[in-house]
């Protein structure tokens, strides 16, 4: 792997806010070229004419050396990508843009969900590539980091090289790192933090309760951290930004939208219509969860939160009757 970091070419593909925030922080440094590769034609417009993306952040004014583009031939001239598009795509765009991207070049995977329905995203690449993957999660809105409040993410890779390409890239901004070899986890960590978040939304919708909150919020990490070590991953990998930090920013923000989901669903907001219309990550994340928990025999009974939810998502479901079944 080889990575110049005094003429860095990165794209960021997508143009959504995670892209757009972290895109214009890198964007401030001067030896960095920052592009975002969208198909939205009038955020391409507004990011290169008017300096602001007017889908995500249209008050905001971006740096003026980030540009935005929809010729997927950058890609040939990159050094780092970040993927920064839904879990439900990010295989297939790999798979069908792989011959434009350079052997040595970095892929970063912001997305957190699966790759397939039996598959987290790096088992699912690896089987077409030899790009060094890195993960890269962790607590981050992005309307805090485009507004420069420290954040923490944690980076994933079996190559540990990458530890130091990516402190130095983002040396001297609000961007703050833990790191790890455990990729599997770390990729499990931002799948479960997603499914948690409903339940704790659930939970909130019927009682406003600090002890009930706290009580749910402590069974949920222990869940969390036995189905990441089932998984393949190591369970300390709940400890970092990825895992606890995540998951609490996640479940206890309403700017959240698989709380806001939960919270629906806990005022009975949630009908059948609504279910097949809802591609949020973390309910996907249940159905596929599930069925594997059950594919390798391992007892439903010792996840009674996550059964639970995949009942309230598959099943005619009293809503009502779900607090007190999860305490049981």
């Amino acid at each position: 792997m080889s990575v110049n970091l005094d003429k860095n070419s990165i794209v960021f593909v997508g143009s959504g806010a995670i892209a757009t925030a972290l895109g214009d922080v890198l964007a401030e440094k001067s030896t960095l070229d920052v592009t975002l590769l969208s198909i939205e034609e009038d955020v391409i417009k507004s990011i290169n004419e008017a300096h602001v993306n007017l889908n995500y952040f249209p008050n905001y004014n971006l740096n003026h050396a980030l540009k935005a583009t929809n010729d997927i031939h950058v890609l040939a001239q990159t050094d780092i990508i970040f993927l920064a598009v839904p879990s439900t795509v990010v295989v297939q765009y790999l798979k069908q843009h792989s011959k434009l991207i350079k052997p040595e070049a970095l892929l970063v995977n912001l997305a957190k969900g699966f790759g397939s329905e039996t598959q987290i995203i790096p088992d699912c690449i690896q089987e077409f590539t030899q790009n060094t993957f890195v993960s890269m999660k962790g607590p981050s809105f992005a309307r805090e980091i485009i507004n420069r409040q420290a954040t923490g993410l944690t980076i994933a890779s079996k190559n540990l090289h990458v530890f130091d390409v990516f402190e130095k890239l983002f040396a001297n901004t609000s961007i703050f790192f833990d790191f790890t070899t455990d990729v599997t986890g770390v990729e499990y960590a931002s799948i479960l933090k997603n499914i948690y978040a409903i339940i704790i939304g659930i939970v909130d919708a019927n009682f406003d309760s600090p002890n009930l909150r706290s009580l749910v919020l402590s069974k949920s990490i222990n869940e969390m951290r036995r189905l990441i070590s089932i998984f393949g991953g190591a369970d300390q990998t709940i400890f970092n930004f990825c895992g606890f930090g995540d998951f609490s920013l996640t479940a206890l923000n309403d700017l959240s939208r698989n709380r806001t989901l939960g919270l629906l669903i806990g005022k009975g907001f949630f009908s059948k219509d609504i279910s097949e219309r809802v591609v949020l990550e973390g309910r996907i994340a249940v159905n596929i969860l599930f069925k594997q928990l059950t594919r390798y025999n391992i007892c439903i009974d010792d996840y009674p939160l996550m059964t639970e939810l995949y009942k309230v998502f598959n099943e005619i479901y009293d809503i009502k009757k779900f607090v007190n079944r999860i305490l049981k």
